[in-house]
């Protein structure tokens, strides 16, 4: 692509401001090579194969979504953090749930017991999720969800929320997690086996195509692949491969490649070593754009632009010394930005302990504010680019990672679907985490990987945290609202909304109406995710041999 296309798209292009300049009032190029043509392989911003950023303008145009992740306790306690968040500069809300929501699970389940809103919100019912975002107008905000084996349940809640404050739902903005395929390799977050699951997300995707078109129906996520020990390459690796086996599932499924593969983003963790995770960004978006274009034909532009958000390391937080975590989150957060990031999560110096405090979650946020307005990091378009070391980690990184998805495509046959689901059945992507995290407990222990604070410049004495607690009458208060919702619906059509969706998910029709006309009977998650679990049957993972 010619530097004239560029210069063309770039001149056209919404800025956020007139001039661009250093602190000194000296001006700032746009971007860098000056007027020489760049590497193919390099290319400019905005254009295949998108090494530089999927848009001419770079965040000139439009600066990344601030979109700190948040959720705790009772939805009247989030909805709090919520509007607190957003009156402090946030762009975007991204919802933290429990660990019973995540696992399809009422509240009031024996198993809950002991859970309710400590990693996260309870979210049982369709009423939860409206008073979740009470006088937050779900049309004009952006909202994230992390939530995979349910995701389907907790999306029709947000549904059904959303046209009871009027909103219609072809202006929803917003991303489902949605990626069941991580939760086999590594999260271990699921309901079903994984046929039923894919089943479930092309009913989604193809649902939303019609219903809610503005709507990232999956965010293939890397970050907990990395966050259980991974690689950054094969965090990059088995992140594509699960991309693709989406993009196989619903070709499969008959749908056209550009009717849904716009509408997929990608989540990736931006680690401590800065460089490398850099290049981790640069090379997933050639990767993506020359397999989407050559492989799977793609001719939509948009098909061919890998969109991600990025969290900070959470496996980089150190209980020891943990004010270092907030220097930590500023270099991997500038990483991000660095790398191209759509959006950005900044960790809390204190999570490695519990969920952040208001005070913790307000300098994380804070560093990011910092970031986007006083380093000018922003202000020219991947400023890194041309770079020899940075061009040359690129590369380095690309080619291994083919070579890892070489791997899988054999192990499918030549289908990287078939090698992902096989490779999750026999353990290999399960094995080689392991060994991998095994590697570098390994070289932490021997002092070879240097930890700040926890094997060098040790210190024997530190002041303690305070740290969010969650007490039990979240439990207690949420158990009592989820057996109200139970006793005042309407018991009638609750059954038989229960009694369509099981009928329905053992026929091939598509899911996603029944689900919500579930959730608009305030069936609770677990009942949903119970009537289709007589079909679909519980999975159980093999063990490592």
């Amino acid at each position: 692509m010619s530097r004239e296309r560029w210069e063309q798209e770039y001149a056209t292009g919404d800025k956020r401001k007139d001039r661009w300049s250093t602190m000194s009032f000296e001006d700032l190029p746009a971007t860098g090579f000056a007027d020489a043509e760049p590497p193919e392989r390099i290319g400019h911003p905005g254009q295949f194969p998108y090494t530089r950023g999927i848009h001419a303008t770079g965040y000139r145009g439009k600066q990344w979504t601030i979109r700190q992740f948040a959720g705790f306790a009772g939805v009247a306690d989030t909805n709090a953090r919520f509007r607190h968040l957003l009156a402090e500069g946030q762009h975007g809300l991204s919802v933290a749930f429990d660990m019973p929501t995540l696992m399809g699970l009422d509240s009031d389940s024996p198993t809950a017991l002991g859970e309710v809103g400590h990693c996260g919100v309870a979210v049982d019912t369709a009423d939860d999720m409206a008073d979740l975002f009470e006088g937050i107008p779900l049309g004009e905000v952006s909202v994230s969800m992390t939530i995979n084996g349910p995701a389907q349940i907790l999306f029709a809640f947000l549904l059904v929320a959303a046209e009871e404050q009027g909103v219609s739902w072809d202006v929803l903005r917003g991303t489902l997690q949605n990626d069941i395929l991580k939760e086999f390799i590594a999260q271990k977050e699921w309901i079903y086996p994984p046929a039923p699951h894919l089943r479930l997300i092309v009913d989604m995707i193809e649902f939303c195509a019609d219903q809610v078109p503005q709507w990232n129906t999956i965010s293939v996520s890397g970050y907990h692949i990395r966050e259980a020990g991974a690689t950054a390459q094969q965090e990059l690796a088995y992140t594509l491969a699960d991309g693709f086996a989406y993009i196989e599932a619903g070709m499969r499924r008959g749908l056209d490649v550009d009717s849904f593969a716009p509408r997929l983003s990608f989540f990736f963790d931006s680690h401590i070593d800065f460089f490398e995770e850099i290049a981790k960004f640069r090379a997933s978006r050639r990767i993506w754009a020359t397999w989407m274009r050559d492989r799977y034909h793609a001719q939509d532009e948009r098909s061919l632009k890998l969109r991600f958000h990025t969290q900070t390391a959470g496996v980089s937080l150190t209980a020891q010394q943990p004010d270092n975590n907030v220097v930590r989150t500023a270099l991997e957060g500038l990483a991000a930005v660095l790398g191209g990031t759509q959006s950005l999560h900044t960790n809390a110096l204190d999570e490695v302990y519990a969920l952040p405090t208001e005070r913790a979650a307000g300098i994380a946020l804070r560093t990011q504010q910092v970031i986007a307005e006083e380093t000018g990091v922003g202000d020219v378009i991947d400023p890194l680019g041309g770079s020899w070391f940075v061009e040359e980690m690129t590369d380095r990184m690309e080619e291994q990672v083919l070579e890892i998805l070489a791997q899988i495509d054999r192990m499918g046959s030549g289908s990287i679907l078939d090698g992902v689901l096989r490779g999750i059945e026999e353990g290999w992507f399960q094995n080689s985490l392991a060994d991998s995290a095994y590697e570098f407990e390994k070289a932490l222990g021997s002092g070879e990987r240097v930890v700040v604070g926890v094997n060098k410049y040790v210190t024997a004495d530190e002041d303690e945290l305070d740290i969010l607690e969650i007490g039990s009458e979240t439990e207690v208060g949420q158990r009592i609202r989820v057996a109200g919702v139970r006793q005042e619906r309407d018991q009638s059509a609750a059954a038989s909304a229960l009694e369509a969706l099981r009928k329905g998910a053992d026929s091939e029709v598509n899911l996603m109406g029944l689900i919500v006309d579930a959730a608009r009977a305030r069936a609770t998650e677990g009942e949903i995710a119970d009537a289709m679990k007589t079909v679909f049957g519980g999975y159980r993972e093999p063990p490592r041999v």
